[in-house]
């Protein structure tokens, strides 16, 4: 279902606005993302929302840090009933392979799925003229997240969160099973602010997307439900193209 794939992401302010957007938008979106702004300002108080409307959520923290900090944060984050979370994959292979570790220790001890566990490769306000004046690396900014999405799939994660741009590399590379999660997504009609590597939902989706974030083109519109379903129309259009 196109539901699934969609991902609204809840970066807004208050928690009268969060019950807003969960009430209004659950019938579109299958999962809300919590990220660090919410989650600083409101903690669990959201996850227990999100979980009383029956809605999935992924909590956006992206750990990164020693191993053992990030097995723990990985089980204390299962035990509270994320089944979907991300880390760092710039933190390494054993970082990853502790994250999956806690994550899967703590889903057997209250006998819940194994969680799906997605690596970071490259924010995508990060652009190459970044790496090079920057970072000083010497690399391709695509390239280089396909070197981390390997190492992700080394460590046992579930797949990555990554650029359109770098989908169908990474489904032909590292397999159809190793899932796509991409922000950076805009309708045709929003504006691009602050992120540079952005593709529409329906260029990610074609492109190979197991997961795509929505953000402010909704929760910033005047009607979030208009705004969903004009996406919801875009995508499918598209599809009919596609098949004619």
């Amino acid at each position: 279902m196109l539901k699934d794939k969609i991902v609204l992401a809840l970066d807004v302010e208050t928690m009268d606005e969060v019950k807003m957007l969960v009430d209004k938008l659950a019938p579109y979106s299958g999962i809300f993302k919590v990220g660090l702004q919410l989650f600083c300002g409101f903690g669990l108080e959201i996850v227990r929302y999100i979980q009383s409307k029956n809605a999935g959520f992924f909590l956006d923290v992206k750990l990164h840090d020693i191993p053992n900090t990030v097995r723990k944060a990985s089980e204390n984050i299962v035990l509270n009933g994320a089944s979907f979370f991300n880390v760092h994959t710039t933190g390494g292979l054993q970082m990853m392979k502790a994250a999956r570790q806690g994550a899967d220790d703590a889903a057997d001890k209250i006998s819940a799925k194994r969680p799906v566990i997605l690596g970071v490769t490259m924010l995508t306000s990060i652009a190459q003229n970044v790496f090079d004046d920057e970072f000083k690396i010497n690399k391709n900014v695509s390239d280089f997240a396909l070197e981390l999405a390997y190492l992700a799939k080394e460590a046992g994660l579930d797949g990555v969160v990554a650029s359109a741009v770098e989908v169908e590399r990474i489904k032909r590379e590292l397999g159809a099973d190793f899932k796509v999660l991409c922000p950076g997504i805009r309708p045709k009609y929003a504006l691009i602010n602050d992120q540079k590597r952005v593709a529409t939902p329906s260029e990610a989706l074609n492109r190979g997307a197991d997961y795509i974030v929505l953000g402010r083109a909704v929760t910033k519109a005047d009607d979030p439900t208009d705004a969903m379903k004009k996406i919801y129309e875009e995508i499918r259009e598209n599809e009919k193209c596609i098949q004619h």
